[in-house]
Formats: C-alpha cells, sequence, structure tokens
C-alpha cells in the first residue's frame, strides 16, 4: 500500500496494472496541489458507469459490488450528484458512497489533474509513467526509511513501504548484512502504508530458517487462493528464527503493513507492540475510469492459515498495546529486560538496569 487509497509511500506513479499492490500510488512525485476541473453531467455519469463496470467485474465481492451499483445507480437517479461540478469533490464523493456501502478502505476514486493514459492491450505502463514511478522510488529508497543499531546491539528497521521487489530487495539485503549480528530486531511499520506484497514476502523469508506459510490472497476474477510462502534461500545472509522480532504498530500502519504484521504474529515469530492498525486486507489494481479519474478495484483478499480469516476492517491487534509515540521505548524495555534476567555479570547488569531506567 500511507494515506487513504493506501497511497503507498514510496511507490510512485500509476502502479503497474500487471503487478498487484496493496493500495494505489500517486500519479507522479508528490507536488503542490492539482489545479482542479470542472465535471459536467456527461462526465460524472461516463464515471460512475465505468466504476459500476469495474466493480462488476472485479471487486472481490461481487454480492457488495451489487448492493454498490445499485446504491449508485439510486442516487444519481435521485440527482444527488447533479450538485458536484468539481473533479475532486467527484472524486472524494464516490470515494464516500463506496466506502459507505462496503465498508472497504482500500475500495477510492482518484481524481489526476494530468491525464491517465489510455494504454493498448498487454501495456502496463507508458516509459514516462515507468521512469516517474522509478525516481519516485528512488527517492525514497523504495520504502526503507532507516537502518541503524540501537544501543545494547539491537538492530532498527523504520520501513515506510513494501517497495517494488526488483528494487527492494538490494536494500533489504543490505539492511539484513548491516544487522546480521544483532542481538534482537525491531522492525518499525508505524508509518508503513502498504506497497507490494511480493516484497512483504521477501523480507519475511529472512526471518524464517526455513519455508514458512504467511497470508494466502484469494482472487475473486481468476477464482483461485494463490498460496504464499517465505523463501527457502535469498540474497545474503538470513537473520534467522533463534533471535527476537518485534514489530512497532500504529493506526497508520495499513495495508501491506499489516500483511507483514499479521502473518508473523498469527505465526509467533514476531511480537507487535503499539496500536491496533488501520485495517486493509484487500490487494487490488488500479482500474483507469475515464482521462482523468482512476478507481482502486480489490480483487483479492487475504486468508491467514492460523486463523483463516483476515484483518479486514478491524485491523491487527498488537500483543503489547501502548501509544505508537512510546512502542519503540517499550520494545527496547521488553527486550532488554530478557537480556537483563539473563546475564550473570554484575556489571553488564548494572548497564542493562540503567537503560531500561532511562527508557522507562
Amino acid at each position: 500500500m500511507t494515506i487513504g487509497i493506501a497511497a503507498v509511500t514510496g511507490v510512485g506513479a500509476l502502479c503497474v496494472l500487471g503487478s498487484v499492490l496493496f493500495g494505489m500510488p500517486r500519479l507522479g512525485p508528490p507536488g503542490p496541489p492539482q489545479k482542479d476541473m470542472t465535471v459536467d453531467k456527461a462526465t460524472r455519469n461516463e464515471v460512475i458507469e465505468a466504476a459500476i463496470a469495474n466493480l462488476d467485474k472485479y471487486y472481490v465481492f461481487p454480492e457488495k459490488a451489487q448492493a454498490m451499483e445499485k446504491q449508485l445507480r439510486a442516487k444519481s437517479q435521485h440527482g444527488d450528484f447533479d450538485s458536484v461540478t468539481g473533479a475532486e469533490k467527484m472524486a472524494e464523493t464516490l470515494t464516500d458512497v463506496l466506502q459507505y456501502e462496503s465498508h472497504d478502505k482500500h475500495l477510492e476514486v482518484r481524481y489526476f489533474e494530468k491525464t491517465v493514459p489510455e494504454l493498448p492491450p498487454g501495456q502496463d505502463q507508458s516509459e514516462e509513467e515507468k521512469a516517474e514511478e522509478l525516481a519516485h522510488q528512488t527517492r525514497l529508497n523504495f520504502g526503507v526509511e532507516t537502518v541503524g543499531r540501537l544501543q545494547f546491539n539491537i538492530g532498527y528497521i523504520d520501513l515506510h513501504a513494501f517497495g517494488r521487489p526488483q528494487q527492494a530487495a538490494g536494500r533489504i539485503a543490505a539492511a539484513m548484512a548491516l544487522l546480521a549480528d544483532t542481538k534482537a530486531l525491531i522492525i518499525d511499520l508505524r508509518q508503513c502504508g502498504g506497497g507490494d506484497p511480493d516484497t512483504v514476502m521477501l523480507l519475511a523469508s529472512y526471518l524464517y530458517d526455513k519455508p514458512t506459510h504467511l497470508n494466502d490472497i484469494y482472487w475473486r476474477d481468476e477464482k483461485r487462493t494463490e498460496e504464499r510462502w517465505t523463501a527457502g534461500d535469498v540474497p545474503g545472509k538470513k537473520y534467522g528464527e533463534a533471535r527476537k522480532v518485534y514489530l512497532l504498530t500504529s493506526e497508520d500502519t495499513f495495508s501491506a503493513g499489516e500483511d507483514f504484521a499479521y502473518a508473523l504474529k498469527n505465526n509467533g515469530r514476531a511480537t507487535l507492540v503499539g496500536e491496533t492498525t488501520g485495517g486493509g486486507a484487500h490487494p487490488g489494481n488500479p482500474r483507469r475510469l475515464s482521462a482523468h479519474f482512476m478507481m482502486f478495484v480489490p480483487n483479492g483478499r487475504s486468508i491467514n492459515p492460523v486463523t483463516h480469516t483476515d484483518w479486514e476492517g478491524v485491523g491487527v491487534v498488537p500483543d503489547v498495546k501502548t501509544s505508537a509515540k512510546n512502542a519503540l521505548d517499550v520494545a527496547q524495555v521488553a527486550i532488554l529486560e530478557e537480556r537483563l534476567a539473563a546475564e550473570p555479570d554484575p556489571v553488564k547488569k548494572g548497564d542493562l538496569q540503567r537503560r531500561i531506567g532511562e527508557l522507562k
């Protein structure tokens, strides 16, 4: 998948339509507000009909797609959209209607001042879009915000997004190499708003000794369930299962960040510290509605092999509840208190006790 449509921080430009995301990214890098445009009745009808067609064809729950179609047609016939004359307001209004009916935070319409290209079949992006996406991801380091080592040799990764695996793989391998000898690992997902589910599997693969079942995805349009497992081999050295992993969460943790947290919590690999997450579990694709409108349409749903459900609408509940602000300190205290209990050296015990006191 951050921000509404899980506008994935770290994944810029229109996403590759052939590549599934937990959320729709921006068209180009963040910048000044877009110039709004006037929409007339013909434009409103075009966007509504295109939205209905995409829901009917792709949306993960067909019965909900029918309910949303019924609601959109009723409101249109009643004249509820007649007073909407701005493009930004049109996107916002349609989003409100769709989310009210579906309770799906991934389902969103967005207006773009820049023309959304109509590409030929089999072509996912224009060359310009590919260049924009790559440039934007590069500026944000493909979601890897910070890698470091905290006091007492605790590894730390601040991950703002799960970038495209082709580029993120090198960053993740480098991060894990830097942290290979740490005593425990904290992965900070408090500002992680989404991204590519394949990169979720990639990062998780470093944290297990053998292939491990994560969250499967059921695809409505293909009527199949895709099993998702960690890889047995990874670029570089695995972190493995012997050392503790803590994940920090907030109400802003969303989409692919939740996918990672939910899988590692339920198979017992990680301890979650912080707040209940945002509650978006449906991957999908952005779909062109017209020259200036797109809609992110979830066509899949996550299924955890332990719970046999997902976190849609309810979020991922942490093991240790605390404010997002205090989560990093609380996780460090948990790690250091465990170390303190096993430390025989009185000098080292004193150092640990002092650090725990500082964090508390």
